[in-house]
């Protein structure tokens, strides 16, 4: 019998599973009821006012989408891959993801990475990272990982006794942890990195056949990164080294670009991959789901103001388009809430009317039945009707959902991810491992003992350090070494 004291929600009630949302059947998409979830979930996006709970230190830039791949049309509906040479206005926000404003923006950490396509549809948001996985698999501990990295509620500061003791209850981690201490962990600019959607969504085409799919942004300029003393260095000199450069470069018509790819697994093949294709911990494998051109993003206008454009954009993962939906992905059905509830109540409910929220490539601009609410700087709807349905030539519906619907079966509850045939924590995690050469191996090493060798719990680096061994032995082995040496020497 335990003797710790046991969770609670807000009201006081206990709560009976705080690592596994509630889904409809094992396999099915997250459930509005999850009361833990939600309240978890809006309680964590009012911890700070003003500036964004994560991604706080960002920039951004505006370009345009140019397709060069129209084949693609035989997998999704959405008009905007429609025809060869078919344009799009783009909108692009880079980020970190822990530091507050003020932080350098060449720290190690996730990159954000979110483009907005400015579609006759409506916006379209890719909500992504500069890394294809992410540290969990499910949105219920997002807010649990975020305190974690965040400022130590006593000290005031980032403490690596948090930041280890998490990731070595959170064994799922273990790729990212090792994608983030590796040679891509740090950027050297926002040009030079690649940029992906993470999850997985799903494409339904004209005939109502879905796909499941991953985007792919990659960078034309090449990949470079820096060193964690180089990172430092610059930092120290300039905390807006990222920014600075991105500007520079659009401004002296050095216009960075990507090629948009895409993985496309037919949705057959899901329930039978080898791994569970809607966990954001894993990647798919490019040998058995090759990349396919969808087109060139390039950005050629940086903004006039940073605040009206960049502080106050608002990318949501939510948003969709006919030929596009969520998949059961748990981290992306949390996403679906948190962006959307966060961004209401750091810029107010009318935020989506703001010039760089709005659908500007939507004749006419939205059209709905929303009215009144702060700030609200436009006719709010003049004289017309503010219900649906009505008489009086408002608009309706348009009975095309943008994706479909998702087959579920079980009792509602909280589940453990259905297992695939070769699911576990650490297969991936160890296969880039061997990926990487000597060198980088190495600093990866370096980088990842430097941090764990502060830690002032011997059990939480014992934890941590067994996640790498069970990745690959030798790869644990020389952690525990390096952290041992380290600490001997202080």
């Amino acid at each position: 019998m335990s003797t710790r004291p046991q969770l609670t929600t807000e009201s006081g009630a206990p709560v009976a599973d705080n690592q596994h949302s509630q889904t409809a059947g094992a396999a099915g998409p997250v459930l509005l009821q999850d009361h833990h979830l939600l309240e978890k979930l809006a309680r964590f996006n009012r911890e700070r006012i003003p500036e964004r709970v994560v991604h706080a230190v960002g920039s951004g830039a505006y370009g345009t989408f140019v397709v060069t791949n129209p084949d693609i049309a035989r997998y999704t509906r959405m008009k905007l891959f429609s025809e060869q040479g078919k344009r799009t206005e783009v909108f692009v926000r880079f980020s970190t993801v822990a530091g507050s404003k003020g932080a350098p923006d060449t720290a190690r950490d996730p990159r954000g990475f979110a483009v907005r396509f400015y579609t006759e549809d409506g916006n379209w948001d890719v909500v992504g990272n500069n890394t294809p996985i992410f540290f969990l698999r499910d949105g219920i501990k997002f807010p649990d990982f975020i305190h974690s990295q965040k400022y130590d509620p006593y000290s005031n500061r980032q403490e690596p006794d948090n930041v280890w003791d998490f990731f070595s209850h959170s064994p799922e981690a273990t790729h990212q942890f090792t994608w983030l201490f590796g040679d891509r962990g740090i950027p050297a600019s926002l040009r030079h990195m690649d940029g992906f959607g993470s999850h997985t969504f799903q494409w339904v085409n004209a005939n109502n056949e879905r796909f499941f799919v991953k985007f792919h942004f990659k960078t034309n300029q090449g990949i470079r990164a820096l060193s964690t003393q180089e990172a430092e260095a610059i930092g120290g000199r300039d905390p807006q080294h990222h920014q600075s450069d991105l500007y520079a470069a659009i401004e002296r018509g050095e216009f960075p670009s990507w090629t948009l790819k895409v993985q496309v697994m037919p949705e057959a093949e899901a329930a039978s991959y080898r791994f569970n294709p809607f966990d954001l911990t894993k990647v798919w494998s490019q040998k058995d789901y090759p990349l396919i051109e969808l087109g060139r993003m390039e950005l050629n206008r940086t903004p006039d103001n940073f605040f009206a454009e960049v502080e106050q954009a608002a990318l949501d993962p939510a948003h969709f388009v006919p030929g596009i939906g969520p998949s059961p992905d748990r981290m992306l059905q949390a996403r679906l809430f948190a962006y959307g509830d966060a961004a209401r109540y750091r810029l107010g409910i009318n935020h989506t009317q703001l010039p760089v929220n709005s659908p500007k490539g939507v004749k006419g601009g939205a059209r709905n039945y929303g009215r009144d609410g702060g700030m609200r700087f436009d006719g709010n709807g003049g004289r017309s009707k503010n219900y649906e349905p009505n008489s009086f030539n408002g608009p309706e519906q348009s009975n095309e959902p943008s994706g479909l619907g998702v087959s579920v079966s079980g009792t509602t509850g909280t589940y453990v991810n259905p297992r695939h045939a070769e699911d576990n924590d650490y297969v991936q995690a160890g296969d880039l491992y061997r990926l990487m050469s000597e060198q980088e191996r190495e600093r990866l090493v370096a980088n990842i003992s430097g941090s764990l060798a502060q830690v002032s719990r011997e059990d939480i680096i014992t934890r941590a350090i067994s996640h790498f061994r069970q990745a690959d032995e030798q790869y644990g082995a020389r952690v525990a070494a390096a952290v041992h040496k380290l600490r001997q020497s202080r």
